[in-house]
């Protein structure tokens, strides 16, 4: 299975926000090149909230280019087989977290947010992800910062599409 048909599928099993859901669908119906970043009319990107093992915190880097906290996340690159490995190999990337364990149930959220041309849009699949006991975050080169967060210190720092991503991560934490 092609990374494009294993996001129609993720999507299409995926049973929250059915408008934004559809709207990536048709995207992708519409541009067979939607997954990769040169589609100039927008490209799905995946991402993870890091979890840390006491299920207390989660990681969040400062991205280098906006200036935000963020969860870890980027584009998807060809050797990519799921949208789930987009997010294992972006959290591990951006984190220095080796072992990071995806939520079961499929994505958290969607996000769409515009982005500066020559692309308009990124289409984000948003997961969750447990980090391993004795996990040892490191920046990496997309950082200036890497921080853990309690809950509720979150909506101080990120945006909503941030504190949305956490709702629905801790609805789903055991």
């Amino acid at each position: 299975m092609s990374l494009y048909d294993d996001a129609v599928q993720v999507l299409k099993e995926y049973e929250g926000q059915p408008e934004l859901r559809e709207l990536y669908l048709g995207h992708l119906a519409e541009h067979p090149d939607g997954m990769y970043k040169p589609c100039g009319a927008g490209h799905l990107t995946g991402s993870a909230l890091v979890v840390d093992p006491s299920r207390r915190r989660v990681l969040l880097t400062l991205h280098k280019k906006l200036g935000l906290w963020l969860q870890m996340g980027g584009h998807c690159e060809p050797g990519d087989l799921s949208m789930e490995a987009v997010a294992l190999r972006e959290g591990a990337e951006e984190s220095g977290i080796d072992g990071l364990t995806l939520l079961p149930g499929g994505p958290v959220r969607l996000d769409r947010h515009p982005i500066p041309a020559p692309c308009h849009w990124h289409l984000d699949v948003q997961y969750a992800a447990l980090a391993p006991a004795g996990a040892a975050e490191r920046i990496s080169e997309e950082s200036l910062d890497l921080r853990w967060f309690a809950y509720d210190e979150v909506a101080e720092v990120a945006d909503t599409s941030v504190v949305r991503l956490l709702e629905g991560t801790l609805a789903r934490l055991p």
